[in-house]
């Protein structure tokens, strides 16, 4: 009865304050103030269109996202990490529609209703209501859901396999409205770190930092709080490859990503009249490619064999380092960028089993974390001046690195900070990770009472699959 009171009264206050606030409303929420019939209204509506056909390419990312880390798991774990993937998104967009926006861009003045903040926090545009409820604002925060959705849903492969579905789901909500969003008010929404005294302030273009070190870095803090995989570690410390049942998934996911990534990187322009679009995508495009090619012929030349999965992960490095510089750079940066990225991953996959003892089935941290440090760091050097007045150190310009110094750092011990203090509350409220007999039976059954491939039947032993002594990680 009291949970039901409690709940009563919650609902009522939620909805007084969308009346409340939808009764301020002063914005434009059919258009006929934004669009005009004329060259500049042209622009608009073209403009309006690429931003929200960029926002629905980086949706489809989610797709790729649960396809690559479905098929880096086992069987038995299928159903969960599709669920955790498609929840990602749903619970992801109502966070960031009540709460995240307004914390992210409240202040910036960037569209209707965005007006109140100051370089700390945001605080208007809240359920986009009032002001907000704007034509303008509304085709930006659609293109700003979709990144918040993809930093959430990074966590879910690194902790795959063993994490409770529900301590997941409570997360997700937590980290879009929260985590995500005030950081990133911090580098998009006019905050702090985008007016530091160097250079131009720090500049992260498409998120390096804002999506994908938030992300991979609160996978870290997420990870060593929940221990690995049974099977995992052989007692003298040393790391099993626990092989995932579908490599086609891991390569189709692969090219559904790197597919969004154009949504991604050029779309960030908010203006397909912004002609450095093209810059971006021929740049995101090498990035991408040279950290495939970097993993592809390392592998080749140390074992004479070709690993298409950590290929995979060679190329989403790539795009991954290129994301915060890709419109500041040539063409040239771009695959010095991808290559470097492709070093990262592989060695940055090896420390963390080798030398943190950490479980990261898919290599989100690897991935999305170092590379998206390195990204920051990328725009302090490659940038050369042409676009958005952002140059670097190979036009002789240290200012800017010192800004990209202080913003990665800043992330590094915002995401792990935040990312470990939220994991530890988790594990002493709901718990963290599932049994032992949970595990072993997988995710699937435990959690859902059916798997994915049910005529697939397989007898667990109690230390997982056959596993087999590997310096790195597949996918």
């Amino acid at each position: 009865m009291k949970i039901t009171k409690y709940a009563t009264i919650a609902a009522s206050s939620f909805v007084l304050l969308l009346l409340l606030t939808t009764m301020a409303m002063a914005g434009d929420p059919n258009g006929s103030a934004t669009y005009t019939d004329d060259v500049a209204g042209l622009k608009i509506a073209t403009n309006f269109a690429w931003t929200l056909v960029a926002a629905f390419l980086v949706f489809f990312m989610q797709a790729g996202f649960a396809l690559l880390g479905a098929g880096a798991l086992r069987v038995k774990n299928t159903v969960n990490y599709f669920t955790k993937s498609y929840m990602d998104f749903s619970i992801g967009a109502l966070a960031y529609w009540a709460v995240g926006f307004a914390l992210m861009f409240g202040g910036s003045k960037l569209f209707a209703g965005l007006e109140e903040g100051n370089s700390i926090i945001g605080w208007s545009g809240w359920f986009l209501t009032g002001d907000a409820y704007d034509v303008s604002t509304m085709m930006f925060w659609m293109f700003q859901v979709v990144f918040a959705a993809t930093a959430a849903t990074i966590v879910a492969g690194a902790c795959a396999e063993r994490l409770k579905l529900q301590t997941y789901l409570i997360y997700s909500g937590i980290v879009t409205a929260i985590i995500y969003s005030i950081y990133g008010h911090w580098v998009w929404g006019g905050g702090w770190l985008s007016t530091l005294p160097y250079g131009v302030g720090a500049r992260d273009f498409a998120g390096s930092g804002v999506v994908h070190a938030i992300g991979g870095l609160v996978s870290l803090a997420a990870i060593m709080l929940l221990g690995p995989r049974i099977g995992k570690f052989n007692k003298d410390g040393t790391p099993n490859a626990i092989p995932g049942h579908d490599v086609g998934y891991i390569v189709l996911g692969t090219f559904v990503l790197f597919f969004g990534w154009f949504g991604f990187n050029p779309g960030s322009t908010l203006a397909a009249t912004d002609l450095r679009i093209s810059v971006i995508a021929v740049n995101t495009f090498l990035a991408g490619s040279a950290g495939a090619v970097l993993v592809c012929y390392w592998t080749f030349l140390k074992t004479k064999k070709v690993d298409i999965a950590l290929t995979c992960n060679g190329a989403l490095a790539g795009l991954v380092g290129v994301t915060a510089p890709c419109a500041y750079i040539p063409t040239w940066a771009a695959v010095v960028i991808g290559l470097v990225s492709g070093l990262i991953v592989m060695y940055g996959i090896r420390f963390n089993e080798w030398v943190l003892k950490v479980d990261d089935p898919v290599g989100a941290v690897a991935v999305h974390g170092y590379n998206g440090l390195w990204g920051l760091l990328a725009v302090g050097i490659f940038a050369d001046g042409t676009y958005g007045g952002v140059s670097g150190l190979i036009v002789g310009n240290t200012g800017q690195m010192m800004a990209q110094i202080i913003d990665a750092a800043t992330v590094a011990v915002w995401a792990f900070g935040t990312g470990y203090i939220l994991f530890a509350l988790l594990k002493h409220t709901v718990g963290l990770r599932a049994s032992r007999e949970e595990e072993l039976a997988g995710m699937d059954i435990s959690e859902h009472g059916y798997s994915a491939y049910p005529e697939f039947i397989t007898q667990e032993t109690g230390e997982g699959p056959a596993v087999k002594s590997s310096e790195s990680v597949r996918t």
